[in-house]
């Protein structure tokens, strides 16, 4: 399974644009070469350098997206009109939909992860990262990580 954005590089800097120093909208993101049996794909982005990346004491979530149909391709920048089916969670600030890198202090590595699983989700009611995990648990065929890293000026 290859996954990828158009906007930065494995390891490299996500773009000010994407960030609450910026625009504050996701960026790009494509996959391809799903596994075979994928039903439906799960997007978790978080940080795990919450809040100072010398001494990280959480992982804050920044995106949760479920039941994102195996047929898409991708997610364009700045989406807001998901494909049919498409389920959000809460992420951290207690809201649905994409939050961008805000690092207090420090550079923080932002991780990308998209799930393919052999199952459609039930409707989670607009759950967490940790329900969402839950329903996953014994679905997960595979898995790609992207991460992308941000400083504040």
């Amino acid at each position: 399974m290859k996954f990828q954005s158009a906007a930065f590089d494995h390891m490299g800097e996500i773009p000010e644009k994407y960030t609450c120093d910026g625009q504050d909208i996701s960026p790009p993101l494509s996959w391809d070469d799903l596994p075979e049996g994928t039903r439906s794909l799960v997007l978790i982005v978080d940080d795990p350098d919450a809040p100072d990346p010398k001494a990280p004491k959480m992982t804050w979530v920044h995106w949760l997206l479920y039941n994102i149909p195996p047929t898409t391709k991708g997610l364009e920048e700045g989406i807001s009109t998901f494909p049919k089916g498409t389920l959000h969670g809460k992420n951290d600030w207690r809201r649905t939909g994409y939050g961008g890198p805000c690092p207090p202090i420090g550079r923080h590595r932002y991780f990308f992860k998209l799930y393919a699983l052999d199952t459609v989700l039930p409707d989670l009611k607009i759950s967490d990262k940790k329900a969402l995990e839950s329903a996953m648990k014994g679905h997960i065929i595979e898995r790609a990580e992207l991460i992308g890293t941000y400083q504040r000026k």
